[in-house]
Parts: structure tokens; C-alpha cells; sequence
């Protein structure tokens, strides 16, 4: 009776010594996958939505100092496109499209539910607009004389973009919501793209 006591005991001692085992290398491979996780990769995963499903609005702080209401719509490979929401604030950004660089983002104010999913395993990439470049974007812009709102750290410049270079763009300045005409351009900006916070259009 003793000896079965004893390797009934040693038999619980290796199993629950292969269940921390086994627990500690989740934990493990959990804290790597969080390591790999990006800002954009935490964004998409907020956005994720069920087929016919409206994605929530996330607020977002800019570096410019700004806070949005985002319903994301399509990632790119820097840059996010959606929908603005009225903010919840008196000044807030009004609503419209928009185009964020990811790297404008200076944090997400998320409640405890987009925390959690926040967190979840990235979708799979949706073919070829997940590695298009923000400057592509602008050329799209461009070509279409969309005329548009770029905020910048130093203010906000309404007018249409002439033309996109490797890492700035050519604005042609004339007042908000009007079409681009020779006779109602102020004044021409070439304008640095990292600088760029936010593209309205």
C-alpha cells in the first residue's frame, strides 16, 4: 500500500511539474507574439469587424495635438483611411474621410473592450492595399484633383495637390471645398510628407 501511495505521489509531483512547464511556454509565447505587435497591427484589430458589422469609432490623439473619432475603414501599409466621427468635444474634428499616417498617431484612447481587442491575433492581409505606401495614396489624390485639408504641425493648409515626389508633395493653396482653378491659387507649398498628420478629404 505504501509503494503505491509513493508513485501515486510521484506521478502527481511530474504531472503538475509538466503543467507549469507546459503553462510557463504559453506564457512565454504570449509575451513574444505582444512583442511583435505594432501599433497599425493593434488598430486593425480593434477595426475587425463580423461581415455587415459597422466598426466603432476609436479616438485618436495626433501628434499635432488634435483628437479624432476614427471609424477605420482600409490599412495600408502607414496609413489607415476612414471615417470621421463629430468628436464628443467642442472643437473636434467635423465629419468627413480621412487619411492618418500611422506614424501621426501619438497614442489611442481606448476604453477596457478595445484594450482586449486590441490585443487579438492580426487578420489576415487583404492582398495588395495593405503594402501601398502613403505617398501612393496622395498621388491617388492628386490624379483625381481632389481638393483637400492637410494638417500639418504648424497648421492646417486647404488646396489640391499638383503633384507627389518620393517624400513630399506639391499643394496648391486656394480656399476650402473649392475646385482647383489657376485664378483662385494663393500660393504653392511643397510639402514634406513625414510632416503631414492628417489628409481630409
Amino acid at each position: 500500500m505504501r509503494w503505491d501511495d509513493l508513485f501515486d505521489d510521484l506521478e502527481s509531483q511530474l504531472e503538475q511539474g509538466r503543467s507549469a512547464e507546459e503553462e510557463e511556454l504559453l506564457a512565454e509565447e504570449e509575451r513574444l507574439r505582444l512583442g511583435r505587435l505594432s501599433l497599425r497591427d493593434r488598430l486593425a484589430a480593434i477595426a475587425r469587424t463580423d461581415p455587415g458589422e459597422e466598426p466603432a469609432p476609436v479616438r485618436v490623439l495626433l501628434s499635432t495635438g488634435l483628437v479624432i473619432d476614427l471609424r477605420p475603414r482600409t490599412f495600408g501599409r502607414d496609413w489607415v483611411a476612414g471615417d470621421l466621427d463629430p468628436g464628443r468635444e467642442s472643437g473636434a474634428a467635423p465629419r468627413g474621410q480621412c487619411i492618418l499616417p500611422v506614424r501621426a498617431i501619438s497614442s489611442l484612447l481606448l476604453d477596457r473592450g478595445q484594450v482586449r481587442r486590441s490585443l487579438r491575433e492580426p487578420g489576415p492581409a487583404r492582398g495588395i492595399t495593405d503594402r501601398l505606401g502613403l505617398p501612393f495614396v496622395l498621388r491617388d489624390l492628386c490624379r483625381r484633383r481632389s481638393p483637400l485639408e492637410l494638417h500639418l504641425p504648424d497648421g492646417v493648409l486647404h488646396g489640391t495637390i499638383d503633384r507627389v515626389g518620393r517624400d513630399h508633395c506639391d499643394l496648391a493653396l486656394h480656399e476650402p471645398g473649392s475646385p482647383r482653378r489657376e485664378s483662385a491659387v494663393t500660393a504653392y507649398r511643397v510639402v514634406a510628407i513625414e510632416r503631414v498628420a492628417l489628409v481630409r478629404v
